[in-house]
């Protein structure tokens, strides 16, 4: 199993930067990829980017595409999003998974640990 604790959420206006970290310990060498997920008051949870460990392949959705960045620290066990020009839309509670992810990297059914989550408010 692997923990994954995550930090960096917080209230920001619309426009700001926030950074999203979550570092993973425990059994972290079954873990292919990690990703973030975040989920609204009401609405499902949605996959935002995933992030391949070994060789840092990156897919991100179309709602964030160019506006957020997935990374990761092999040395720290950490990966990172980076969210810039944040919008109200954006607001969620985001949580970073850990998974082999064998098939669709955008199912959460794909990822076996999660971590507690973290607020992101974004004010208009």
């Amino acid at each position: 199993q692997v923990q994954l604790v995550e930090s960096g959420g917080g209230l920001v206006q619309t426009g700001g930067s926030l950074r999203l970290a979550c570092v993973a310990s425990g059994r972290t060498i079954n873990r292919s990829a990690m990703a973030w997920f975040r989920q609204s008051l009401g609405k499902e949870r949605e996959f935002v980017a995933v992030i391949s460990w070994r060789i840092g392949i990156t897919y991100y959705a179309d709602s964030v595409k160019g506006r957020f960045t997935i990374s990761r620290d092999n040395a720290k066990n950490t990966v990172y999003l980076q969210m810039n020009s944040l919008k109200p839309e954006d607001t969620a509670v985001y949580y970073c998974a850990a998974g082999r992810v064998a098939g669709p990297h955008y199912s959460d059914s794909e990822y076996d640990d999660w971590g507690q989550g973290t607020q992101v408010t974004v004010s208009s």
